[in-house]
């Protein structure tokens, strides 16, 4: 490819790592090769080299064009061979639906998106078509409808909540089970962005926020690598049924989230005024807490096992019905759940307490950008991560709790009051229609409601 005539790089250059590289195009009117790459802070650069230093415009233009092909495909990331996951890459060049929630956070997502990532993905052969939302639902009711064979991936900028929307959405069309292997994207233009800073976290990247976590998700999705991802089936008393991607919670962390809603022009910060607000009227909520423990056999990793086959105190609880004998269209059965009218099964674990200050159920790492709430969580390792806050817990406690939690070392006070479990499935009945409830940040009523985790429900873009 015309190596012998390659020129050394500009001034201020050095080696170029391929997994650096989200694009490389021929500079306009010049014998040269454009990379965009990201240095070790994943911040935006841009690489300018010669290839040519011919005579004929021409032939030097094939030249670069030709390298830049190369590059491209040699900055492909690698396909990883792991047991149980399954991986793939967004081909090039790739057609995004960009759903956009202009009102979400500060209000800055547009913005943001044109500033940010645009450029990126212009640079990396993604043509994005942009949906701007104008409602509540409006995601939700865009996917449902949409002839999705025109898109090779859905991209989310906004909070986890339009996220929910859309997972919601895809789980209410016909052929379901096909969109939802339609690779998803988020890209954090909200207040919270759990599974932004979740996604960057299983990456390996340094913990950041605001427009440099942008910038790493953004260049995560220029790479293209996409896995699988766990879902949680909630059932309400009420009959509502609805898909969860991050978490559902009641108590003290939900008051937080809806409570300082008020704030959102605040950004991130709106959690630090409403944790104290919530501190100063902290609450106790009564209910009953059961749960599925998902307990590994002797000496294997959680990881590794069938999470459709799920043991008990050394014995097979519920397994799901072979893949292909639902219905055609039927949703995923809730094979671990009985109905809430009845009791749990006799090898669930009822918890003895009945009074909380929180209850969380969360299956990825972060509860928002600061806030490492499970460091052992991992898109598809089959288990929700359940927390629950017992009664009496004093202010102080609980302040430093969650000062621990934005390192991820909260376990490591040995709280009496806080109790960790890794579950498949689990039921809370309050006692009252008393405290608010969230699923993925949004309200929800509050009244009894059981879950259930699904595994490798859905595909999304991954950093590893």
């Amino acid at each position: 490819m015309a190596a012998g005539r390659r020129a050394p790089p500009e001034p201020g250059g050095g080696p170029v790592l391929l997994q650096g590289i989200f694009g490389a195009g021929p500079t306009p009117g010049a014998a040269a090769c454009s990379l965009a790459l990201t240095a070790r802070e994943l911040q935006r650069l841009e690489r300018t080299f010669r290839v040519s230093l011919g005579p004929d415009a021409e032939d030097n233009l094939r030249i670069a064009q030709a390298w830049s092909r190369r590059i491209r495909e040699l900055s492909v990331p690698t396909v990883p061979t792991q047991d149980g996951d399954s991986y793939g890459v967004l081909p090039r060049p790739c057609r995004a639906l960009v759903l956009v929630n202009p009102q979400s956070g500060a209000g800055r997502a547009l913005e943001d998106f044109q500033a940010v990532v645009q450029p990126m993905l212009a640079e990396a052969d993604i043509a994005a078509t942009v949906f701007i939302t104008e409602r509540p639902h409006h995601a939700q009711e865009k996917v449902r409808d949409e002839d999705l064979s025109q898109w090779d991936t859905l991209v989310i900028m906004s909070g986890d909540g339009l996220l929910h929307e859309v997972v919601n959405g895809l789980m209410e069309r016909p052929d379901w089970a096909d969109a939802m292997q339609k690779p998803l994207c988020i890209l954090p233009g909200g207040s919270g962005n759990a599974l932004a800073a979740s996604i960057n976290y299983y990456a390996g990247n340094d913990h950041v926020a605001k427009k440099k976590l942008l910038t790493n998700c953004t260049f995560i999705l220029c790479k293209g690598l996409h896995t699988q991802m766990d879902l949680v089936s909630l059932s309400t008393a009420s009959g509502k049924r609805l898909f969860s991607f991050l978490g559902f919670g009641w108590g003290f962390i939900s008051d937080v989230d809806i409570d300082s809603e008020k704030y959102r022009r605040l950004g991130n910060a709106r959690f630090t005024l409403g944790t104290l607000q919530c501190l100063a009227k902290l609450r106790v909520y009564q209910g009953r807490l059961s749960y599925l423990p998902a307990v590994p056999e002797q000496g294997t990793p959680l990881a590794h096992r069938d999470p459709h086959a799920p043991i008990t105190n050394g014995q097979a609880a519920h397994v799901l019905p072979p893949a292909g004998t639902e219905a055609p269209g039927a949703l995923p059965a809730d094979s671990l759940l009985v109905p809430l009218c009845q009791p749990v099964p006799a090898h669930w674990t009822v918890v003895p307490e009945e009074e909380f200050v929180t209850v969380y159920a969360i299956y990825q790492s972060h509860l928002g950008t600061n806030l490492l709430m499970a460091p052992a969580a991992r898109l598809n390792d089959g288990c929700i991560h359940l927390f629950y806050l017992k009664a009496g817990i004093s202010r102080l406690a609980l302040l430093k709790i969650f000062l621990a939690m934005a390192r991820g070392t909260h376990l490591d006070l040995n709280c009496p009051h806080l109790c960790y479990v890794r579950v498949q499935a689990f039921r809370l009945e309050p006692r009252a229609a008393a405290g608010i409830m969230t699923v993925d940040g949004e309200a929800l009523a509050c009244e009894p409601v059981q879950g259930q985790i699904h595994g490798r429900l859905c595909r999304v873009v991954s950093g590893s």
